[in-house]
């Protein structure tokens, strides 16, 4: 009669954890900041379908890396939970604050009792009023959470694309300026990378708008601004934006629709 085999919980938890973790860095990154009007969220991610950055609510948006069924998931019923919430209370009882706390249960829940771990890492964030009541929640595989400021590099080589950030962000920076700090920090994880436009997934929350405050970028427009920054700084110009960009940026820009395609439940984002 063979004997059972005994893990102990201490050694359960680091098992799953390590198995998370492994998971999230194989995905592409996400940088996650704010600027004067609001905060930028900037992607790895060349698909036009396939979304890590999406809007929740009215003020309220969600970043995500790991794997796409699964943080997928996570941003439907944050989506069905916000919904809910406001249809019932008030839009502004809806806050990033309750979202967060939401998503911490329900990661926690199954960290704790599931035999495998999400392979994900959000940011739950809210534009206020001022750059001062700007909220942006981290959240890991296990339910943990942390309420950060200023910037946040989730996935892939997170540790140096957050170095690179560091050096680069400061507070009050434009649109183009912030964009751009994202992306260098970014083509850290490959220094004979250069990112182009097509190739990245950029949206902000803008505290300027009268509603919804979420809006995605198109490439022209993102073009557009990175050549902005390139001027500014006196650089060498980059290639003219074309004629579409060249014209107020925001009539390029996309809408803050939800309605995210789908894709092989197994394949994770990167």
């Amino acid at each position: 009669m063979s004997m059972p085999f005994y893990v102990s919980p201490d050694q359960q938890m680091k098992d799953r954890a390590d198995y998370a973790r492994k998971g999230i860095a194989r995905g592409r990154s996400v940088v996650v900041l704010q600027y004067d009007d609001g905060i930028l969220f900037v992607a790895d991610n060349p698909s036009r379908a396939l979304h890590k950055v999406s809007e929740i609510y009215d003020r309220i948006a969600f970043a995500a890396v790991g794997k796409y069924n699964e943080f997928e998931n996570l941003r439907l019923v944050g989506v069905r939970y916000a919904d809910v919430n406001g249809y019932m209370y008030h839009r502004s009882d809806v806050t990033s604050r309750g979202l967060a706390n939401f998503y911490a249960q329900m990661l926690g829940t199954i960290f704790t009792e599931q035999n495998k771990p999400y392979e994900v890492e959000l940011v739950v964030a809210e534009v206020g009023q001022d750059a001062a009541t700007d909220q942006i929640y981290r959240l890991t595989f296990d339910g943990s959470v942390a309420d950060e400021h200023g910037f946040v590099a989730m996935g892939g080589q997170a540790e140096a694309v957050a170095e690179a950030l560091k050096e680069r962000y400061r507070d009050g920076l434009g649109l183009a300026e912030a964009l751009r700090a994202g992306v260098q920090a970014l083509e850290q994880q490959d220094p004979d990378r250069h990112f182009e436009a097509k190739a990245l997934e950029v949206a902000v929350l803008d505290r300027n708008r009268e509603h919804r405050l979420f809006r995605r970028l198109t490439p022209a427009r993102i073009e557009q601004l990175l050549t902005e920054a390139v001027q500014a700084e006196g650089g060498p110009e980059s290639a003219a934006p074309d004629s579409a960009a060249a014209e107020d940026g925001q009539a390029g820009d996309e809408g803050g629709a939800t309605g995210d395609g789908g894709t092989d439940p197994g394949q994770a984002d990167g």
